[in-house]
């Protein structure tokens, strides 16, 4: 992941960030990229079976976006917990300004009915989102999140192995900050406000 520390970066990233109007003033949570990432335009399927491209289709001037799958025996309800505690405390106007989107690395297994019954528990605000392997790795690299399928467990399911990382797409439909599994509610929720002040 090509990253420095946020110190320093105060111009930079104010540059970085126009689309989201960030002024810089503060320093964030989450790391700031040296080069922002740009948003592969492969389509995946959302839970209502349309297209959905996280370049097309990311209207919002912020989409958070994480990948993992609703069998992970871990990591993904928490982040997915953690973002749905964030929006919360988002203000309506920066709530109205914010996509939180899951992208599933297990597509055999979730469906769009098993997608969308995990996400409405969490925030049926979410958009989740499938496809088929090979289109989902694909996008997954583009924005340098691994994803690769562990050994068959003895029940008879499987691991998958994926990246932790949340991704922000900006209104230019790059990502130039990018928040650890560590990041708390409260500091997600201070790193939207001050990307949509």
């Amino acid at each position: 992941m090509l990253h420095r520390p946020l110190a320093g970066l105060l111009l930079p990233l104010a540059l970085l960030l126009g689309a989201c109007g960030g002024s810089g003033d503060e320093q964030l949570t989450g790391a700031v990229l040296d080069q922002p990432y740009a948003v592969p335009d492969t389509a995946l399927t959302d839970t209502d079976g349309a297209a959905y491209s996280l370049a097309a289709d990311t209207d919002k001037r912020l989409t958070l976006v994480f990948f993992g799958y609703t069998h992970c025996p871990d990591i993904c309800q928490v982040v997915m917990a953690t973002l749905a505690s964030a929006v919360t405390r988002l203000d309506d106007a920066d709530r109205d300004n914010v996509d939180v989107v899951f992208v599933t690395t297990d597509p055999e297994r979730d469906t769009a009915t098993v997608l969308r019954g995990y996400l409405d528990h969490i925030d049926p605000d979410f958009v989740g989102l499938t496809g088929p392997l090979a289109d989902v790795v694909s996008v997954a690299d583009g924005l340098h999140i691994g994803v690769e399928q562990g050994e068959k467990l003895p029940s008879g399911g499987y691991d998958i192995t994926h990246g932790t990382s949340v991704l922000g797409i900006d209104g230019k439909d790059q990502v130039p900050i990018v928040w650890s599994q560590e990041t708390s509610a409260t500091q997600y929720a201070a790193d939207i406000h001050q990307l949509l002040s």
